[in-house]
């Protein structure tokens, strides 16, 4: 207790705008909640529409001589940020259990996890390459060059408040573009924390501004409205994702937009049963399922549905529910009230609908947002949570027969974000990797994201890569100059 309330008292508690705290126009604040208890661990400022404006303005004119920089000052500077990171590791994975709910042992990996962004796009900031040809027709030369697109709104989610932000900052920085997040109201401290990170690692004023809101609508809209605005990149919900891209569209800003998945796992009869349950619980239970990349359907041959649902069950009846910073707690709450209902509806929905509990299928009792890990067998196709992504502690498992119809049940829904796949053999790897509609497959494994490989999604999953050599040309602009 005495280290939460040392590490609340010592945070940001005001918006971060031109490499200071500054107060929300007007003085609002608001409070943001414990998940475990349901109780306020902190007010923060509430930013308003003329709080945005003046990030705007400090990433604008900050711009210009940030995009100048040379390339190893501002790879230094995220490497800087990435150590100091580091060194702050246990700060950084108390506060993201304490405002979102995932137990401490998997906060302590997203900080190794959010960390390597930086460190990744420090090495990336040095290696953007353009290229120099003779035109084919003879008559002059091809000199191509990459530009930061400028500056860029960051619209982060609250399941991964320290990993979706640096996987947004870390190459924009590398690009030499300025940036203005607002991060998702469930979880804002971690964001502010950073910011506070990055000054101390020699950012300069401007480059970097935090933008906490309970109205994110009123707080954007304006901003995408400016001209001087030239990016907008977004993780969170497909309905929200459209909302932005129509908004965009009217000033034909760049964006990048990871959405909404309802990804598949696959378990095809020749899969090793142990080794395919085992990948399931990575898949459908890293951050108690709230993740974009969760498996949302089990769909396994009907030769082995039996096996595998029976030590699926076993394994999630035996988790250990509870607040996210106590020892040997395996599933944390889930972020709100909101969220629990919605995970309940859609197992109620099944339910109703005709499929089994094989285990959970409940809330937790007492204070916080706790729901038990459930297992549903037999769930019919018409239930919603199918096509609708839990976004919780929830595996519904499904039958099929036979290799064409495990691929079409996969790709079944409109997103196309992650799979996952289990299968002993080699050439039905390859062949159903192909066929299957998703920006990523998983082979025999169920934690699929890396800081090296490209992150997105395909269908209404999104638009643009994140991480990767190719994350960084989502904030860079190739130009063509033709010389004589």
């Amino acid at each position: 207790m005495i280290e939460m309330n040392a590490l609340l008292a010592s945070l940001p508690t005001d918006l971060w705008i031109g490499g200071s705290q500054v107060p929300a126009s007007g003085g609002q604040t608001f409070a943001v909640q414990n998940p475990a208890t349901g109780q306020a661990l902190i007010e923060i400022a509430d930013a308003q529409p003329e709080d945005g404006a003046r990030a705007l303005d400090a990433a604008v004119a900050a711009q210009p001589s940030w995009a100048a920089t040379p390339p190893r000052v501002r790879a230094d500077i995220l490497h800087a940020a990435w150590e100091l990171i580091s060194k702050r590791r246990n700060d950084f994975a108390l506060l993201m259990t304490l405002e979102m709910g995932k137990p401490l042992g998997e906060s302590h990996g997203e900080v190794a996890y959010g960390g390597e962004f930086l460190r990744w796009f420090s090495e990336e900031a040095v290696r953007i390459n353009g290229r120099y040809s003779q035109s084919p027709s003879g008559n002059g030369r091809i000199l191509v060059t990459k530009e930061p697109v400028g500056p860029t709104l960051a619209i982060t989610p609250w399941n991964f408040p320290l990993a979706m932000g640096t996987r947004k900052i870390a190459p924009a920085f590398a690009a030499g573009c300025t940036m203005v997040v607002k991060p998702a109201s469930e979880t804002p401290l971690t964001m502010l924390l950073l910011a506070e990170i990055f000054r101390d690692a020699g950012l300069p004023e401007g480059v970097l501004s935090v933008v906490p809101t309970t109205n994110s609508a009123a707080l954007t809209t304006p901003m995408f409205e400016d001209h001087r605005l030239r990016k907008v990149t977004f993780t969170g919900s497909t309905g929200v994702g459209k909302v932005l891209l129509k908004q965009a569209a009217d000033r034909v800003l760049r964006t990048s937009m990871e959405l909404g998945g309802n990804a598949p796992f696959v378990v095809f009869d020749d899969a090793d049963i142990d080794a395919a349950v085992e990948g399931a619980m990575a898949a459908k239970m890293r951050n108690g399922g709230e993740a974009c990349t969760a498996a949302n359907r089990i769909h396994v041959d009907n030769a082995v549905l039996a096996e595998f649902s029976e030590k699926l069950t076993a394994r999630m009846r035996a988790l250990k529910v509870g607040p996210g910073d106590l020892d040997g707690t395996q599933v944390g709450p889930l972020v709100s009230e909101k969220q629990r209902t919605s995970v309940s509806d859609l197992v109620d929905d099944a339910v109703s609908k005709g499929a089994m509990v094989a285990t959970g299928g409940c809330r937790g009792a007492g204070e916080g947002f706790f729901y038990e890990p459930t297992v549903l067998t037999g769930v019919p196709e018409h239930a919603r949570i199918l096509k609708e992504e839990v976004f919780g502690p929830v595996a519904a498992i499904i039958g099929f027969n036979g290799e064409q119809e495990g691929v079409a049940a996969a790709n079944d829904t409109e997103y196309g974000l992650a799979a996952y796949i289990y299968t002993e053999g080699l050439e039905r790897a390859l062949r159903v990797s192909s066929a299957i509609e998703a920006g990523m497959v998983g082979v025999n494994r169920g934690i699929i994201s890396d800081v090296a490989a490209p992150f997105g999604g395909v269908k209404e999953s999104g638009v643009g890569r994140e991480s990767g050599s190719e994350g960084i040309e989502e904030y860079l602009e190739p130009k063509y100059i033709a010389l004589r």
